[in-house]
């Protein structure tokens, strides 16, 4: 058996080129970085009209590995090519902190993957780069402007624009800054975010073109002045060389899958502590270039489902047809309180109790008006009995549910699935909608979304959470959607609450704004924005060899 990297490098990859030609795209409309791999141009971003339909993946909450969500999206597109449809796909570029930390790779897996692989894992064509940059050049020029005179008479005490890098560095998360005397600069606190919990990728990924990222950049609140009052990057005059580092990076970029199917990736945002999708001008590109776009949603529905419908949805103007919901018999009986040495032991008990996630995620789906098709990711331990209990306890809810082997067979095991899902889209009406407006309180929006979305009895404040929110609502910064930080691992805020907790409520720590982004951040639990390595991280098994071949990235 290959690995997932071995199977990447045996793949007959097509050059680039050829792929866009596939889509109707000229050599006038592509930017190449090397034979396979380009960026489409934002005037041929501009030119395409959209026509094709939306297929949203999401899953239910994951274990700490990863059940293959993304998998799945690569090999239901392939499926979908198969069976003649022109397919795109549209995903987000892997941070290179889960890289080298606790998944080594973000690429699909098995014959269902996106390459080259190693380059979309590593530095693919610098877009995380350029966000990283762009963002310190902000954060330089705050420290700078301080150090200058702070004419705005900014608060180096109410700083609250951070330093990012794109790693898991736990020892960055507080820093004092400044340190060493005068010409160093005013010491303060400070401290690093993981690069895609940045406002500027998650503007990289809201934004419509290259003029409203600049806008979105000068409207980012950095800070707050002696006098109480916001003080934002535009007044810093920044923006203009912010936007021209990210000149590049708002173009999307076009890759291709193990069969050829075209996937546009771009954008990376953390699910659990940003909005985790790729970005709208992706997406947009991708309904006009095919006639059927799959793409995904970072985590658990209860996450990135719910963001991609109340925030991406909302400012792209998209309407999903369907989405997919991925669920593994391992994971089920995970939330069914299986212990790790127990998941691939047939329990049919355990299922039954882990299966009440998956429900719930079925009811978080059907709670935005958008119809709902279960994949069952197989693994090779899956016993027939498990199997048909998902599928009947699917079928009691009137939900079609297809078993699923794209890890093992590519785009042939995806081939029931993407039936299933014509069936559906075809029965089916979709009647999406937000679950709130976002001209309601923040509070009544994190009410929403805790109470409807997690399951959850109520939401407690800190006294700061209730100070931060009264502050965003008297600048008038309170109408936006809500983008809340929260544990991947359960419907609660508490990653050892599994299955379908009851009786629980979410507390909120933080609330802050992404003025330029446009959405609001409500903190709960005890989440991070700087993940740490874990004990034994995958970076320890990676290495490259004499020949230039690499090994170990997953």
């Amino acid at each position: 058996m290959y690995t997932d990297i071995e199977i990447a490098q045996r793949a007959k990859m097509e050059p680039i080129i050829n792929v866009a030609a596939k889509l109707g795209l000229k050599d006038e409309d592509i930017e190449l970085y090397g034979r396979y791999k380009c960026k489409i141009s934002i005037e041929a971003c501009n030119k395409v009209k959209e026509k094709g339909k939306l297929i949203l993946v999401t899953a239910i909450n994951p274990t700490p590995a990863g059940e293959g969500k993304s998998t799945v999206t690569v090999g239901l597109g392939d499926a979908f090519s198969r069976i003649g449809k022109k397919s795109v796909i549209a995903l987000r570029e892997p941070s290179l902190g889960p890289v080298f930390g606790v998944k080594g790779g973000a690429a699909g897996g098995g014959y269902a993957q996106v390459v080259p692989m190693e380059d979309i894992n590593l530095h693919f064509t610098g877009d995380m780069h350029a966000i990283t940059t762009a963002n310190n050049l902000l954060a330089a020029a705050i420290d700078n402007h301080i150090h200058q005179g702070n004419k705005l008479n900014i608060d180096s005490r109410r700083i609250i624009f951070k330093r990012v890098m794109d790693m898991n560095d736990r020892a960055l998360r507080n820093v004092v800054v400044g340190m060493g005397g005068k010409v160093n600069g005013f010491v303060r606190e400070d401290g690093f975010m993981i690069t895609v919990a940045s406002e500027i990728m998650a503007i990289l990924c809201l934004a419509k073109d290259l003029n409203d990222l600049k806008v979105r950049m000068g409207n980012i609140l950095i800070a707050y002045n002696l006098n109480g009052e916001p003080v934002y990057a535009k007044e810093l005059e920044i923006q203009g060389a912010m936007a021209l580092l990210m000149k590049d990076a708002i173009k999307p970029n076009l890759v291709q899958t193990l069969e050829n199917t075209p996937a546009l990736i771009h954008g990376g945002p953390f699910a659990n502590i940003a909005h985790g999708c790729n970005s709208i001008i992706a997406t947009k590109t991708a309904l006009g270039l095919g006639d059927i776009v799959v793409t995904e949603a970072g985590f658990g529905a209860d996450l990135g489902a719910e963001k991609f419908f109340d925030i991406k949805c909302r400012y792209g103007n998209l309407k999903p047809e369907c989405v997919v919901l991925v669920a593994t018999v391992r994971a089920l009986k995970h939330h069914g309180g299986a212990k790790k040495e127990e998941l691939n032991i047939p329990s049919v008990e355990k299922l039954s109790m882990g299966i009440q996630n998956l429900e719930k995620q079925i009811e978080n789906i059907k709670s935005f008006g958008v119809p709902v098709v279960v994949a069952i990711n197989k693994f090779i331990t899956d016993s027939d009995e498990e199997v048909s209990y998902i599928n009947d306890f699917c079928n009691k809810l009137g939900v079609k549910v297809s078993l699923t082997e794209v890890w093992e067979k590519g785009g042939e095991g995806g081939v029931d699935l993407a039936n299933k899902v014509l069936e559906t889209i075809a029965k089916e009406e979709e009647n999406f909608a937000p679950i709130y407006s976002e001209k309601e309180s923040i509070k009544d929006k994190i009410s929403k979304i805790a109470k409807t979305v997690y399951g959850a009895k109520g939401v407690q404040y800190s006294p700061a959470a209730i100070k931060q929110i009264g502050e965003l609502e008297k600048f008038n910064m309170d109408k936006f959607p809500v983008c809340m930080a929260k544990t991947q691992y359960s419907l609660s805020d508490n990653q050892f609450l599994l299955g379908r907790p009851k009786d629980f409520d979410i507390t909120v720590k933080e609330v802050r704004v992404s003025n330029g982004a446009g959405f609001i951040v409500a903190l709960t639990g005890d989440i991070m924005t700087m993940p740490g390595l874990p004990k034994v991280p995958a970076a320890n098994r990676m290495d490259i060899l004499d020949d230039g071949e690499i090994v170990g990235l997953f």
